[in-house]
């Protein structure tokens, strides 16, 4: 079976001087929109991961406006949210217990960002045995900087991270990839 799952879709994630400069992939919240709104339809599982930092600063704080979904994918009453204060949707939180005990072998994964979250969500979901497929433009990035203090741009964290993934740890495809294989 698989389930789709929602990683830190939050308002915060919107505030960029918090986090960067630029961000990758303005349409990021929207594609997660449209594979939510399929998935829905289906009746397939869903669940949505919430970043409850630690840090009183941080937009993502418990305390803090930018704790709330984004607007595009709010969850309805009845898809559980799975909350962590860690880069792992799997530490500290009861997802892995939930996926196994509803026999989920497959993840959808979609969210933000691919640098932090994502890629740490991913790497553990493969490691504890799920088939994991990775939504490209349903992730963005920010912009780092590099050890050297060269600024690296957002598009290249993007696709370094997917880069990382891809194959290992993730099949990698895009939304309409994904639908066009769900519905056939």
């Amino acid at each position: 079976m698989t389930a789709l799952l929602l990683i830190d879709i939050q308002q915060g994630l919107q505030e960029m001087e918090f986090y960067g400069t630029e961000r990758s992939n303005p349409d990021a919240e929207a594609n997660c929109q449209k594979i939510l709104n399929f998935f829905r339809a289906k009746k397939w599982p869903i669940f949505h991961v919430q970043h409850c930092s630690t840090n009183p600063t941080s937009p993502l704080h418990p305390s803090k406006e930018g704790n709330a979904f984004h607007p595009l994918v709010r969850p309805l009453e009845s898809e559980p949210i799975i909350q962590k204060n860690v880069n792992s949707a799997f530490i500290g939180t009861d997802l892995e217990i939930s996926l196994k005990s509803q026999n989920i072998s497959d993840l959808v994964i979609v969210g933000l960002t691919v640098e932090h979250c994502i890629s740490t969500s991913v790497r553990m979901a493969s490691n504890l045995g799920f088939n994991v497929t990775l939504i490209s433009d349903a992730t963005a990035a920010f912009d780092k900087i590099g050890v050297d203090g060269k600024r690296l741009g957002a598009d290249i964290i993007h696709s370094a991270a997917l880069a990382n993934l891809k194959g290992e740890f993730a099949h990698v495809m895009n939304t309409t990839t994904l639908l066009k294989e769900l519905v056939d």
